[in-house]
């Protein structure tokens, strides 16, 4: 409510009239740019090939497990506590394998690093260069933190964006 009564205090102000604003939309200008789908496919690819690879592994765990829950009373107490121990340690492979693929720290998030961050400079670097030669003040996300009650559709500088980038608007007009 706070934030609400911050943003009504300052676009009351004539300081406000001075300033020109824009907004673009994040989500359309990368769903239609090339570079980056191809980059999010590929990433996708992986993620997908990652995942099957675990499945498959989990599967093999889950089918010795039931092997060994078959054979359970025909072991002896060293044997049945071997098995076991083995298949903890196929339980505690197949989540390493999981944080090394999907962590914090993960394969997927150094991949998205590498592929996406280039793509997503030269898009802000293209926000800041239309911003300053239109003579915009700021430019915001509709998609992101800032919340949006009324847009005025003279203000999207999205299809500039687009443009910049080398991407046909005239075929996604409409979306």
């Amino acid at each position: 409510m706070f934030g609400l009564g911050v943003v009504l205090i300052w676009m009351s102000t004539p300081a406000l009239a001075q300033h020109k604003i824009a907004y673009i939309d994040s989500d359309r200008i990368y769903q239609n740019y090339p570079e980056f789908t191809t980059a999010q496919q590929s990433l996708d690819r992986l993620a997908q090939q990652w995942e099957q690879d675990l499945a498959e592994r989990q599967a093999d765990l889950e089918e010795k497990f039931r092997e060994y829950q078959a054979r359970e009373l025909l072991y002896t107490s060293e044997s049945r506590q071997e098995r076991q121990n083995e298949i903890i340690a196929e339980e505690e492979e197949i989540e390493r394998m999981r944080m090394q693929y999907f962590g914090p720290e993960g394969q997927l998030f150094h991949q998205q690093e590498q592929l996406l961050r280039p793509i997503q400079e030269r898009v802000l670097t293209v926000i800041q260069e239309i911003a300053e030669s239109e003579g915009y003040d700021y430019v915001f996300d509709r998609n992101g933190d800032f919340v949006f009650l009324y847009a005025n559709e003279s203000l999207d500088i999205t299809d500039l964006v687009l443009e910049e980038l080398g991407v046909d608007i005239t075929r996604i007009i409409g979306q």
